[in-house]
């Protein structure tokens, strides 16, 4: 929360009133972790990215997210 409110105080573009909502906003957020499928702590953007890529990859490899798959399937078991 420290460099969240640093990044947003060194940016220049928000009052305090913003910068005060948007740290709540984010409080409120980050106590909802436990709800989340997946959590990405950014602490290096290029580690980040990595994870969600892997995230992106492993959710669109879903059965639910391939409906083709039943077709493919039954070809195989049928020969053809």
């Amino acid at each position: 929360m420290v460099e969240l409110e640093k990044r947003l105080r060194t940016r220049a573009q928000d009052s305090d009133e913003v910068i005060a909502k948007r740290m709540s906003k984010s409080e409120n957020e980050i106590s909802h972790w436990p709800e989340y499928d997946y959590v990405i702590v950014n602490e290096d953007v290029d580690v980040a990215m990595g994870e969600l890529r892997t995230i992106v990859s492993a959710e669109r490899m879903r059965r639910r997210r391939q409906p083709w798959l039943s077709g493919f399937v039954k070809s195989l078991t049928t020969g053809g």
